[in-house]
This record gives C-alpha cells, sequence and structure tokens, in this order.
C-alpha cells in the first residue's frame, strides 16, 4: 500500500545553546598561582535542511514535529574549549517552500539544492580566562552559553515540473502520463484515481526532455478548498506550462465547453498569474467519438477564440500524444525556468528592552519583575559564582530598580521573583 502524500506541515525546530564557561585555575607543582585558566563552551549545533533527490514527500514529518540540534559542551580547565553540539539536518523534497509559520513570508526555496541553516546555534560562554585583567587577576566567574535560535516554520512542498496536466477526474492525464514518460501511475475508471501528483520525464530527443506534472483531479470549487482542493492546486504554481485536458467523448454526459470554462475559473481563482499561464489544450478520447464530431469542434472554436491552442488526443491508443508533446517541447523552448520564491523573511529585532520597561506585580509579599532587559541580564549571569551574583546586584542598582521596588512600597523579607530567579529582599 502506497504511503500517504503529505505536502505541507508545521514543525518547531530548535538550534543548540552554547555551553557555558568554566571557571577553573591552573594547578601545577611548583607553580605558585597559576592563574585562571577555564576555557570556553563549545557552540550549539545548527538546524539543517537538505535536499533529497529520492524524496518525494513530506511524509518524514507527518508524527514528528519538534527538533531540537544539540546543545555545547561546557569548557573546561587547561583551557579546554567545550565540543561543539552536533547540528541535525532536515531531509526534505526538492522543491520543498520554507516558510515562517506565523508571518508566512518565504525563509528559503529548497529549489537549488544547497543547504540552508534555518536555526543557528548559540554561542560558547567565556571562560574565566577570558576576563583576568592586572586588576582582577583571579575571576571567579565566566559567562553562560547563548540560547540557540528557533522558529514555527511551514513546509509547503511545491512540485518542480515544467508542465503540468490539469483538468477534471477521469479525463485521461494519468493515461496520457503514462505513455509518454517514464512515470506508472494508478489508473482506474473512476474519479480520483489519482490521490497524488505524479511526475515523469518525457524525452523528446536527444538533449531536448522537460518534466511533467499529473494533478489530481480539479473539481469546481477546488479554488475555495473543496474536493482535493488546495491540497493540489499549489502544484501547479511553479510550472511554466499546462496542458489542459478535456473529455470530450461525452460518456460521462459532460459538455466540454462547460468543463474547459469551470476549470479556467478555478485556476483564476486561485491565482491570477497562474490563470494566465500558457496554456495547450488537448480533447482527449476522441477514439470513443464516432461520427458526432460536434462537441469536439464546438471545443475547438472556444478554445481558439481564447488564443490557445488545441489538439485532438486519444491517449488510450497514444494517437496524438508525441505531436502534443513536441508541441510542449517547443513552447518551453521559449518561456522562463521554472519559478524560484526568493526569500522575504525578515528576522524580528531582538528586544533589548530598557530598565524603565521592567513590570513589576506585587502579589501579596512576593513581588514579580520582567522584561525584556531583565531577561537579558539574568541570562548572562552565573549565580552559582559570588562575583557573578555581585556584578548582578550592581547592575541592578546602577539601573535603579532597587529603587522602583522602595518605591513601590517593599519591605525587608519580602521575596522578588525574577523569571526563574527568587530572593529574600534586604534594604
Amino acid at each position: 500500500m502506497a504511503s500517504p502524500f503529505v505536502d505541507k506541515v508545521t514543525i518547531e525546530v530548535k538550534a543548540g545553546k552554547g555551553g557555558d564557561g568554566a571557571v577553573s585555575f591552573h594547578r601545577e607543582k611548583y607553580v605558585a598561582a597559576g592563574g585562571p585558566d577555564g576555557g570556553d563552551g563549545g557552540r550549539g549545533g545548527d538546524v539543517i535542511f537538505r535536499v533529497d533527490g529520492h524524496m518525494n514527500t513530506l511524509m518524514d514529518f507527518r508524527y514528528k514535529r519538534k527538533f531540537t540540534a544539540a546543545n555545547g559542551a561546557p569548557g573546561g580547565g587547561k583551557r579546554c574549549t567545550g565540543k561543539d553540539g552536533e547540528s541535525i539536518v532536515l531531509r526534505v523534497p526538492r522543491g520543498t517552500v520554507i516558510r515562517d509559520a506565523d508571518s508566512g513570508a518565504v525563509m528559503h526555496d529548497m529549489s537549488s539544492g544547497g543547504d540552508f541553516v534555518v536555526c543557528r546555534g548559540g554561542r560558547g560562554g567565556w571562560g574565566n580566562k577570558r576576563f583576568a585583567t592586572a586588576t582582577r587577576q583571579t575571576p571567579r566567574f565566566a559567562k553562560p552559553g547563548l540560547p540557540g535560535e528557533e522558529h514555527r516554520v511551514l513546509l509547503e512542498l511545491k512540485l518542480l515540473a515544467d508542465v503540468g496536466l490539469v483538468g477534471f477526474p477521469n479525463v485521461g492525464k494519468s493515461t496520457l502520463l503514462s505513455v509518454v514518460s517514464n512515470a506508472h501511475p494508478k489508473i482506474a475508471n473512476y474519479h480520483f484515481t489519482t490521490l497524488f501528483p505524479n511526475l515523469g520525464v518525457v524525452y523528446i530527443r536527444e538533449g531536448e526532455s522537460f518534466v511533467l506534472a499529473d494533478i489530481p483531479g480539479i473539481i469546481e470549487g477546488a479554488s475555495g478548498g473543496a474536493g482535493l482542493g488546495h491540497d493540489f492546486l499549489r502544484h501547479i504554481d511553479r510550472c511554466r506550462l499546462l496542458i489542459h485536458l478535456v473529455d470530450v467523448s461525452g460518456s460521462e454526459g459532460r459538455d466540454p465547453v462547460e468543463d474547459f470554462d469551470a476549470i479556467c475559473a478555478e485556476l483564476s481563482a486561485w491565482s491570477a498569474e497562474l490563470a494566465s499561464r500558457p496554456q495547450l489544450v488537448a480533447a482527449n478520447k476522441c477514439d470513443l467519438l464516432g461520427e458526432d464530431r460536434t462537441n469536439l469542434e464546438r471545443l475547438r472554436a472556444h478554445v481558439e477564440a481564447r488564443g490557445c491552442r488545441f489538439f485532438e488526443l486519444s491517449a488510450a491508443t497514444t494517437q496524438g500524444a508525441m505531436e502534443l508533446m513536441r508541441a510542449a517541447q517547443a513552447e518551453l523552448d521559449h518561456l522562463p525556468p521554472v519559478t524560484v520564491y526568493e526569500a522575504d523573511y525578515v528576522a524580528p529585532e531582538p528586544e533589548l528592552g530598557s530598565p524603565e520597561e521592567i513590570s513589576i506585580r506585587r502579589d501579596g509579599g512576593t513581588w514579580y519583575c520582567e522584561g525584556a532587559w531583565l531577561a537579558r541580564l539574568v541570562a548572562s549571569v552565573n549565580f552559582g559564582d559570588y562575583e557573578s551574583r555581585m556584578y548582578f546586584d550592581r547592575r541592578l542598582r546602577q539601573a535603579g530598580f532597587f529603587d522602583r521596588l522602595e518605591a513601590e512600597g517593599i519591605r525587608d523579607g519580602d521575596t522578588v521573583s525574577i523569571y526563574d530567579i527568587e530572593f529574600e529582599y534586604q534594604s
């Protein structure tokens, strides 16, 4: 049984945190006061997207939606730098568009084949050897590693095909793909046999070939999500040329002119640019017409009046199939290349904040304090080290934080809660 086709999924990715710097002092026989030798922490691992030419679906992301790279190792004594965290590589099909899930902006188009780093690992913290100065010869503090980047991203697969076959269900798209290419799609005489796009390479002659995509049948209302709707209209977005198949046999009691107009309306509703894409119109199942060619001639007149080239076709008997493919190749020769989406994502500026923006909220005897400036300060302090704690206290006093607390009415013995840090206030 074929795996379900997954072409749109939202995942969460997070790079590794940088390793903490080390507090260490050189110890050696006969060497007094060897000085600080704490090494820096390692860099956190990145999250990288990579194209896998053997993948044609985002099925690997159907059940696992969170991916986190490894953290950097902490620094060590003897000026040893911690090991960098291992990066995580996520493989996706060629043609996957990576978007920011919140804004919808394009971060990268995985069409060229190059790797894309979506989240960079945090920088490792400095060891105490970096803080030694002439006046501070024995620093007993180090810097913690910085957190890695994290994003919610939307992965959207848009097929990289030169030509897309469009039309109502059961008009013969899969049959045509099977007779002109190396593809082997499932073919049966009922609607929605094709449940996911199929790709095939059409060889015209040496040096001339193109990728043909069989897009599952579109129905009226597809642009609004009816039927397979949005699931597969997106796969036509990159196609340089459309081949519009219309059943003229009347075997299902449908009117070919109405069918043609209905599909064109759905393409236009989905995207005005898509509706303006060049089209070749093929009247399929001509072998079932018999002597009554009324539908065929009506469709021909209607299509040619719109400026589209018209072809007679019988995909089942291959009549007219290669003529249509050669015409498609001739059109492609003077059309621009497959669309590659330009990145328009702008990373938000980090919240620097200021001490004045710290919010203070009292609940009984506990004072809750929050703010971007305060969060950055807390992240930069090693609370296990005395000198680092004194630095934290000095920064708060210089910023007027304690003056604000006293003006708000704090008393000795009250608890001050700053994120995950709590201490008892003493004036």
